[in-house]
């Protein structure tokens, strides 16, 4: 019975596969906030401000998974 539970894991390649997946999951949405952030345009200086900051903070994660 161990074995029928093991094998799903070995299939799917265990905890590893599914961290990494996880991971690449991660940095794909954070590369899509990036690309909406570049992509607003205004006029605003406090929108642009924001933009920055969460842009600086979106480009941190990316590095610190990277």
């Amino acid at each position: 019975m161990a074995e029928k539970q093991a094998e799903p894991e070995q299939m799917n390649g265990g905890p590893k596969a599914a961290a990494e997946a996880a991971q690449k999951r991660q940095v794909q949405e954070l590369e899509l906030q990036r690309e909406r952030i570049l992509d607003e345009r205004t006029s605003s200086p406090h929108r642009r401000a924001a933009l920055e900051a969460a842009l600086a903070h979106i480009e941190s994660r990316l590095s610190s998974i990277s």
